[in-house]
């Protein structure tokens, strides 16, 4: 199993990123998928989830309305639209897939939100 993330960079508040992880080594339209992250001196938390075909998804309160979370089956990739970013969206986003209840991570892709 391989989790790839994509797409963090330095952008100022109000700006938009779009975050992806490239997924391979099982059946990605199996499995649901989720996006974590972790700020500076903070345990990780769960941003948002998608389930296996893409039907459901929940987020975190804190960027319900301003982050959208996609996946497209056949490239094997899951999304992560940020809109309206805030300097507290400032982490490490990871991609995470639970696949017979063990847990896989990608090594992050780092987002900082700063004028």
């Amino acid at each position: 199993v391989q989790l790839v993330e994509s797409g963090g960079g330095l952008v100022q508040p109000g700006g938009s990123l779009r975050l992806s992880c490239a997924a391979s080594g099982f059946t990605f339209s199996r499995y649901g998928m989720s996006w974590y992250r972790q700020a500076p001196g903070k345990e990780r938390e769960l941003v948002a989830s998608i389930s296996s075909l893409g039907v459901s998804t929940n987020y975190a309160d804190s960027v319900k309305g301003r982050f959208t979370i996609s996946r497209d089956n056949p490239k094997n990739t899951m999304y992560l639209q940020m809109n309206s970013l805030k300097p507290e969206d400032t982490a490490v986003y990871y991609c995470n897939s639970k696949i017979i209840s063990k847990d896989y991570w990608g090594k992050g892709t780092l987002v900082t939100v700063s004028s």
